[in-house]
């Protein structure tokens, strides 16, 4: 879909039109992904929140949930790719245009940079309410359970590898209408679930990097350092995997090309 086209969506039995250009509806796409995945992380590790100790299964299945709810949200006029090394797979392999991809990552760093500063106002009581630093800093990014730069490199792209496979892979299959946003959702429960317990399934170079900027910049009491000299795993992990899964998807759906 072309980014410099403006969409007019109408919406069934309403008088309203949604206009929305394809690069804002990324921005948008993204931070609400980010409102609503950061924002049950923070409501399970911050202090005297309703969830708190909610647990590992709560957040899982809080950040499946959110990307079912940003893809359903702006799918229909971005794509919904919400994460630069999903755009950077569909270009590679002539599913998006690559004149494009800059303004989506763009796009997608921005809108996850605003909707941690969102999660942040939201919570904005509990922060003072919570004394370890180490989580409040996990509200807004990824942290490994045992820090050990190799490991936690292959695991977000492993993690990562298997994300854009299946993406992919859904590619290749037919869903009844409506339904895909459900199956993507459903694949980052399962990836976080059997693969997240590492690193915290980053998976997503945006995803981490800009809360981590807005943990950084905005003014949270006791917040400690925003952890830098961990920054570059989930940034070069992600894409490394994302580069490795389009690879191996090219390789064994090769027969199939040109048919």
């Amino acid at each position: 879909m072309c980014a410099s086209t403006q969409i007019v969506l109408v919406l069934p039995h309403t008088k309203y039109l949604i206009i929305m250009e394809p690069y804002f509806a990324e921005f948008f796409g993204t931070l609400l992904l980010i409102l609503l995945g950061n924002g049950v992380v923070a409501g399970v590790v911050l202090k005297k929140t309703k969830s708190e100790n909610a647990g590992w299964l709560v957040i899982v299945i809080g950040w499946g949930l959110a990307v079912t709810l940003a893809i359903y949200a702006v799918g229909n006029v971005s794509g919904a790719h919400l994460n630069p090394v999903v755009t950077l797979a569909l270009a590679y392999h002539a599913k998006f245009p690559r004149d494009q991809v800059f303004g989506y990552i763009v796009a997608q760093f921005a809108g996850a940079f605003l909707g941690a500063i969102l999660v942040w106002l939201h919570y904005l009581p509990h922060w003072k309410e919570t004394s370890d630093a180490d989580a409040k800093r996990a509200v807004f990014c990824t942290a490994p359970a045992i820090r050990s730069r190799f490991s936690n490199l292959i695991s977000e792209m492993i993690a990562t590898g298997v994300l854009v496979l299946s993406i992919l892979f859904i590619g290749e299959n037919q869903f009844t209408q409506g339904l895909s946003p459900i199956v993507i959702g459903l694949i980052i429960v399962s990836i976080g679930l059997s693969l997240g317990g590492t690193t915290g399934f980053a998976i997503n170079p945006a995803r981490d990097f800009g809360p981590r900027l807005a943990h950084y910049l905005l003014p949270i009491p006791g917040k400690g350092d925003s952890d830098w000299s961990y920054a570059w795993i989930p940034l070069i992990g992600p894409l490394i995997g994302g580069l490795l899964g389009t690879l191996a998807y090219g390789i064994l759906y090769w027969p199939l090309q040109g048919l």
